[in-house]
C-alpha cells in the first residue's frame, strides 16, 4: 500500500508519530507524502503537505480519494490545517479514509474557506464578487462583534468592530 510505503519514509525523530498519505487523482495517477518533522515543531510538514506538493509538482489535478496511515497501518485523521489544504485540491465529494470510516471532505470540513471567500472581500466594488455586509445584514451588534442570528439591529446599522 502506497500510504504505508510513504509512512515508512517519514522523518519523525521528535514525536515518533510517523504518518504516510496516499491519494488517487482524477486522472488515475497516485501521489503520496510523509510527515517531515522539524525541531521547531511549527515548521513540521504533515504527510498531506507532501502529498499535495507531489500533486502540484507532477501536473496538478483533483484529489478523488485520500488515506493517511499511522505506524500501525491504521487510518488517521488529517489535522485541521491539512483538511483545509486537501479541500483546496479536492474533487467534489473527495473521499477520505477516517478512523471511523469513509467520509467526504464536506463532512470533515463543513463551510470550507475557499477562493470565493477571498474574492467576496477583495473584489472591486460594483463587480459581481463584491459584497458589503452591515450589522443589519448579519444581525445585532454585540460589543462590536456581529454574530449571525443576533436580533435587534436596525437594518443598515454598521458594526462597530
Amino acid at each position: 500500500m502506497l500510504a504505508v510505503e510513504a509512512m515508512e519514509q517519514a522523518y519523525a525523530p521528535y514525536s515518533r508519530f510517523k504518518v504516510g498519505a496516499a491519494a488517487l487523482v482524477d486522472d488515475s495517477r497516485t501521489v503520496s507524502g510523509c510527515n517531515v518533522e522539524n525541531a521547531s515543531y511549527g515548521a513540521t510538514l504533515c504527510a498531506e503537505c507532501g502529498l499535495v506538493s507531489e500533486l502540484v509538482r507532477s501536473g496538478g489535478g483533483l484529489l478523488v480519494a485520500v488515506v493517511c496511515v499511522d505506524a500501525h497501518h491504521q487510518p488517521c485523521a488529517p489535522c485541521g490545517r491539512c483538511r483545509q489544504l486537501l479541500s483546496e485540491h479536492a474533487a467534489p465529494g473527495l473521499l477520505l479514509a477516517m478512523p471511523s470510516g469513509i467520509m467526504t471532505i464536506e463532512e470533515i470540513l463543513p463551510d470550507q474557506f475557499t477562493g470565493s471567500d477571498i474574492a467576496r472581500v477583495t473584489a472591486v466594488p460594483g463587480t459581481a464578487g463584491a459584497q458589503r455586509r452591515s450589522a443589519g445584514d448579519l444581525g445585532a451588534s454585540r460589543g462590536g462583534l456581529v454574530l449571525p442570528g443576533d436580533v435587534g439591529a436596525a437594518p443598515g446599522q454598521e458594526a462597530d468592530v
